[in-house]
């Protein structure tokens, strides 16, 4: 795989590596909202969510949009919320192999 690939996906994973940025997206699933709705929702701060907003979006996971003095965001693709559905199920796989040796000590 080429060198350019690599670091592109590479950007993305870290932008989907930080909590508050997956609580950003998970409040996303039901789709777009403005920022001023994600702040109380995931009880953030304006700035440090719009600092986050910011990284994802110069990631390409998400798109904002002005609708007067408000701020929207959504995802890009449902490619986004398939990849966190992955590692939920990868975690889940995890967790249920552990418990099962755990239940044999």
């Amino acid at each position: 795989m080429e060198e350019k690939a690599i670091q592109l996906k590479a950007e993305v994973l870290k932008a989907l590596a930080q909590p508050t940025r997956l609580k950003i997206l998970e409040c996303l699933r039901g789709g777009e909202k403005c920022i001023c709705e994600i702040v109380p929702e995931i009880n953030g701060e304006q700035s440090n969510i719009s600092r986050h907003i910011s990284v994802m979006q110069k990631s390409h996971l998400i798109n904002t949009r002005k609708d007067g003095v408000r701020v929207m965001v959504k995802v890009k693709g449902p490619e986004v919320f398939e990849i966190l559905d992955k590692v939920g199920i990868m975690l889940k796989k995890h967790l249920t192999e552990q418990k099962r040796v755990l239940a044999q000590i």
